[in-house]
């Protein structure tokens, strides 16, 4: 299809191209009764350029050349949008030229469609020429090569090129904080944000969604408390972002809070908000109100019935899990990994033996779901917990080791847990031939010596560690105390506290 829309064009184009064409065009493309005919033309042309098909534009701009309805500047920037959706640049240039020899190829509306196909197929000379170049030219001029520069991952030209525009608007803005966010580079997106003349809800959002991705939850509930106090008005992306952030750090009040701005504002909770909000009362210790906003969200989806199970799992409700399981089946919900991962995980802490078996089974068997490691995982600590270690190596083996290092520390554990002691030293020496720096091998192996109260054993792997420089990664908790959340690290006897 491709191949002849190209040489449908550069068959077609030159041989109208004459100065007859280019009289009838003028005439044809302002004639009344030809205007209808245009907008139709041109609502398609749309169409197809937004589809997930946009070469076919190509084909209906082929057929406008022949008459009696004309391509416009309109025309032209849709058949370029198509171009620039599926990188063809060579047809691009093609309908460039004839949209010179036409005299409307520094319209702006065309000419912006161009920069925007040239920088997408990272010709940003061709691009920055065309731009300077216009005598018309806007700020969406400069915006579409900026952009192009930060799609292409052109991150440092971007700077430059946005420190030289000589038009800005908050979308310039915007486009430099989403390109530092996207590459990690937190602090520059920072510098930008607090420098930016004029912000709006997609830039408070772009540095919540950055800041969250990084895992600095805290710095999300400081940017939203910033929103609020800059009288923003928050949308459901924010609200779900900064939900999410409660929920990692345990921030029940802040979560409520949220809760009851969703409630006075008439914010619906479905769809993502119901699962933000299910998740975050989940992990903030309060099944009941999250049991709560599930039966009353107004719409679920496959996302909100997980979160649920994961919360009744997470709370020792098994049980209660694999009911919830089966409603999602009743009222039409197609279970996907994820879910299995979430019923699997509750039939493991709550000890359901025979159910996780079953769950596993019906994965496999009748959903045609390929198990991953995170149902692997979910199956080795469930058959570990009731001691059935030969069953989990049986599992733990089907995988390579590199895949597989998470199952075989959850083995570990199950060894040192039923003192099999023989096992338990032959899967750590498999971990520590992958990572000789495994800090929790060594820690779950001087575990089950101890349990044996083989304390020269212990000594022996302690001061090996000590010889090898191993530390123990300090353990950390958080609790939130009036709103604020704070977070303690624990180290040598000494425990040091970071707000």
């Amino acid at each position: 299809m491709l191949s002849f829309s190209r040489l449908v064009i550069s068959t077609a184009i030159p041989s109208l191209l004459t100065s007859s064409f280019l009289s009838l065009f003028q005439i044809l493309t302002h004639h009344p009764l030809l205007r209808s005919l245009h907008f139709s033309y041109n609502s398609l042309l749309r169409a197809y350029a937004n589809s997930l098909t946009p070469q076919n534009v190509l084909f209906l701009f082929c057929q406008m050349l022949q008459g009696p309805v004309f391509p416009d500047k309109y025309t032209f920037t849709f058949a370029l949008k198509a171009c620039a959706g599926y990188g063809g640049v060579e047809e691009g240039r093609q309908i460039h030229g004839q949209a010179l020899k036409l005299g409307i190829g520094f319209d702006v509306f065309v000419a912006n469609t161009l920069i925007n196909l040239y920088g997408k197929s990272g010709c940003f000379g061709v691009a920055r020429n065309l731009l300077d170049r216009m005598t018309n030219r806007d700020v969406i001029s400069w915006n579409a090569l900026l952009s192009a520069y930060i799609e292409k991952g052109s991150i440092s030209s971007a700077r430059r090129f946005f420190d030289e525009m000589e038009q800005r608007n908050v979308e310039s803005w915007n486009f430099m904080i989403s390109g530092y966010l996207s590459y990690g580079l937190l602090e520059e997106a920072k510098i930008i944000f607090d420098t930016m003349p004029a912000k709006d809800v997609v830039s408070w959002n772009a540095m919540i969604t950055g800041y969250a991705h990084a895992s600095c939850f805290g710095e999300v509930l400081k940017f939203f408390e910033d929103m609020q106090r800059e009288e923003v008005r928050p949308d459901s992306c924010t609200l779900v972002d900064v939900l999410s952030a409660c929920a990692h750090l345990g921030a029940l009040g802040q979560g409520e809070w949220i809760h009851g701005y969703i409630d006075k504002n008439g914010i619906g909770t479905n769809g993502f908000i119901a699962t933000a909000l299910v998740d975050m009362y989940s992990k903030c210790g309060n099944i009941k109100r999250a049991l709560n906003v599930f039966r009353n969200a107004s719409k679920k989806d496959i996302s909100t019935c997980n979160s649920i199970i994961v919360g009744l799992g997470m709370h020792g409700f098994g049980e209660n899990a694999l009911d919830a399981f089966l409603e999602m089946l009743v009222e039409g919900f197609e279970p996907n990994g994820v879910t299995f991962i979430a019923v699997l995980s509750a039939c493991s802490r709550s000890g359901l033996l025979n159910e996780g078996h079953k769950m596993f089974q019906l994965m496999v068997d009748d959903y045609g779901i390929e198990p991953t490691i995170e149902h692997y995982g979910c199956m080795v600590d469930l058959l570990g917990r009731f001691g059935l270690l030969e069953e989990a190596l049986e599992l733990v083996e089907t995988r390579s080791l590199q895949e597989a290092h998470v199952l075989w520390e959850s083995l570990l554990s199950a060894c040192k847990n039923h003192g099999n002691l023989e096992m338990a030293e032959d899967v750590a020496r498999k971990l520590l031939e992958f990572n000789p720096q495994d800090s929790t091998c060594y820690v779950q192996l001087s575990n089950a010596h101890a349990a044996l109260k083989r304390w020269d054993d212990v000594s022996n792997v302690r001061l090996k560690m000590k010889a090898l420089k191993i530390n123990k990664e300090p353990g950390c908790s958080m609790i939130e105390v009036n709103g604020v959340v704070h977070e303690f690290l624990v180290g040598e006897g000494l425990i040091s506290e970071q707000i």
